[in-house]
C-alpha cells in the first residue's frame, strides 16, 4: 500500500480553525448564440444558476469534505449573500463564527460561464480594512475558536480581514496553543505572517513579496522572504512546474505537479492550505503534507469552479501514484 494511503484516515475528525475572507461564488452558465443589438457583446441564454463558498469558506468547505471539522471566522454582510453562505455553511456542516458588518457587502464573484468558459466575472465586495467593533468581534471569534483546535489556517485574499494586527493576533493565538498555522498569503510583504509554520504563496504573490532583484528566480526569491520570516517555512506552488518546500538552511523538497488534465484552477490554493492544515495538525510530517496537498490540488483543478476534493478522491489518487 502506497505510504500516503494511511494518512488519509488520519485527517478524519482534525479540527482546524480557517479566519480570512468570506466570499460567495456566483456562476450562471448557459450558452451564447446571438450578439446583442444594444451593443457588440455576447447574449448568455442562462441554463444554470449555481452557488458556492468562495475564498476562506472555500478552503473550510475542503477541510470539511476531508474529513475535517472546521469552524470559519470571518465578516460578512447584511444582505442576500450573507444568507446564501449561512445556509451553505450550514449545508456543509461547517461551523461559523462570523461577524456582521451592515456598513460592508459579502463579498461577491458572480462568474458567466458560456459554453465551459468563463466570458467575464463581476465582483461586489469592498477591500477597507476592517476595524473598531468588527475588528474586536473577529478576534474575540478567534480567541473562542482556538480552543481545541489543531491547526489554525489564514485565508488571505485581500478584502479586508487580515490585516497584519489581526494575522499577529491569530499567530500568537496558534502559537500559544502550540498548533501549526497556514497561510494562504495576499500582503506584499510576508513579515505580517512571521510566525506562522509555513506560507504558501503562487509564484505571482513570492515574486511581489520578494526583495528586489530581476529577472526573478524561484530559490533566490524563496531565499530572501525566508530571511525576512525567519522559522517560517515557504511552499511555493508553481502551476505546471509542481510545488517547493523550502525551510532556510535546509535542502528544498520539490514535488512534481500530478494533474494530468486542468480544466479550472479557481480554489486549487484553497485545496492546498485545507490538505496541509488537515495533515500538519494530525502530525503528519512536512513533506508528506505536501505530497498529499499536491495530489488533492491536482484533483481540484480537474473540476470545473470552486471545488472541494474526498477522502475517497484522495486516496484514488494515491492508489494510481507510483508508490
Amino acid at each position: 500500500m502506497h505510504p500516503l494511503r494511511a494518512i488519509v484516515e488520519q485527517l478524519r475528525g482534525c479540527r482546524v480553525l480557517v479566519i480570512g475572507d468570506v466570499m460567495l461564488d456566483e456562476y450562471l452558465h448557459g450558452e451564447v448564440t446571438r450578439i446583442s443589438p444594444e451593443a457588440p457583446v455576447p447574449v448568455l441564454e442562462v441554463r444554470s444558476h449555481d452557488w458556492r463558498l468562495g475564498g476562506s469558506a472555500n478552503a473550510a468547505a475542503n477541510i470539511q469534505a476531508l474529513g475535517g471539522v472546521t469552524t470559519l471566522v470571518g465578516v460578512v454582510g447584511k444582505d442576500e449573500a450573507a444568507a446564501i453562505v449561512a445556509d451553505r455553511l450550514t449545508h456543509h456542516g461547517i461551523a461559523s463564527a462570523i461577524v456582521v458588518d451592515p456598513d460592508r457587502p459579502t463579498s461577491k464573484k458572480t462568474r458567466i460561464v458560456a459554453q465551459q468558459q468563463q466570458i467575464v466575472r463581476v465582483d461586489h465586495e469592498q477591500r477597507h480594512p476592517v476595524t473598531g467593533a468588527i475588528a474586536g468581534g473577529v478576534r474575540q471569534a478567534i480567541d473562542q475558536a482556538m480552543r481545541g483546535a489543531q491547526a489554525c489556517v489564514l485565508s488571505d485574499y485581500a478584502k479586508g480581514v487580515v490585516t497584519a494586527e489581526l494575522a499577529r493576533h491569530a499567530i500568537e493565538a496558534a502559537r500559544a496553543a502550540g498548533i501549526p498555522v497556514i497561510v494562504d498569503p495576499k500582503q506584499r510583504s510576508f513579515a505580517a505572517y512571521r510566525g506562522a509554520t509555513v506560507i504558501t504563496p503562487n509564484l505571482h504573490e513570492l515574486e511581489a513579496a520578494a526583495p528586489g532583484g530581476s529577472p526573478f528566480e524561484v530559490e533566490r526569491a524563496a531565499a530572501g522572504v525566508l530571511a525576512e520570516i525567519a522559522g517560517t517555512a515557504l511552499l511555493v506552488t508553481r502551476g505546471a512546474g509542481g510545488m517547493t518546500l523550502f525551510r532556510g538552511e535546509r535542502a528544498a523538497f520539490h514535488v512534481a505537479a500530478k494533474a494530468k488534465e486542468v480544466f479550472d484552477v479557481t480554489g486549487a490554493g484553497d485545496t492546498v492550505v485545507a490538505t496541509l492544515a488537515l495533515a500538519l495538525g494530525a502530525g503528519v510530517a512536512i513533506e508528506q503534507a505536501v505530497e498529499l496537498a499536491s495530489l488533492a490540488a491536482a484533483i481540484s483543478v480537474s473540476k470545473r469552479g470552486t471545488s472541494t476534493v474526498s477522502p475517497a478522491e484522495l486516496a484514488t489518487a494515491i492508489d494510481a501514484a507510483p508508490g
